[in-house]
């Protein structure tokens, strides 16, 4: 098939199956941080692994550019690197499990980081902090959680199951921010 040949999302063999891109490559051994680059890059991407050294994600235009990018990289480290556009032809219901699972467990990272941060806010309130600068401190914290929240989203190409529960924890960190940020404010005013 030589390298991805721009089919988008949803391209397959006629069924309603999603094209995947598939990246093989092979990275020298030594320094390990040669593969432990291309592994967080990859990470990065929502890429599953097949295998070792065989990565897949969702056909897209970005995933192409991203994985192109990547396999330029690759062969920058002495490594070789062969991207393919290909349908799952067996085996479909696995890859998109992983790839769900995946997901899923950024999802699970995300609810857990907000429970961080709603403990945050209450250590703040027994601690009787309630100054701009604790705010501002939590105002990016918050920013945070929202941008990652987004990157997961957008990489969620099929709608995994723990979604809503992230999203769900996100406002819940928006509401008490809010609350706080109130406090914040009455505390100030009164000149404390």
């Amino acid at each position: 098939m030589g390298e991805a040949g721009g089919r988008g999302a949803g391209s397959g063999e006629g069924n309603g199956a999603p094209g995947w891109l598939l990246l093989i490559y092979r990275v020298p051994s030594e320094p390990t941080r040669l593969r432990a680059a291309v592994w967080r890059r990859l990470k990065s991407l929502g890429a599953i692994y097949l295998q070792n050294s065989a990565a897949a994600l969702p056909a897209s235009a970005a995933a192409e550019r991203a994985l192109r990018i990547l396999r330029r990289e690759i062969a920058g480290m002495s490594g070789s690197a062969v991207l393919l556009s290909c349908t799952v032809l067996a085996g479909r219901q696995e890859v998109l499990a992983a790839f769900e699972a995946a997901r899923n467990d950024e999802y699970e990272e995300i609810v857990d980081k907000c429970a961080d941060f709603q403990a945050q806010l209450r250590k703040e309130y027994d601690a009787s902090h309630f100054t701009y600068a604790e705010l501002e401190e939590n105002e990016v914290d918050l920013v945070k959680l929202r941008n990652w929240l987004a990157r997961v989203t957008e990489r969620d190409a099929f709608g995994a199951s723990g979604r809503a529960a992230a999203e769900e924890a996100l406002a819940g960190c928006e509401q008490a921010l809010e609350e706080y940020a109130a406090r914040v404010y009455a505390e100030e005013a009164e000149g404390r």
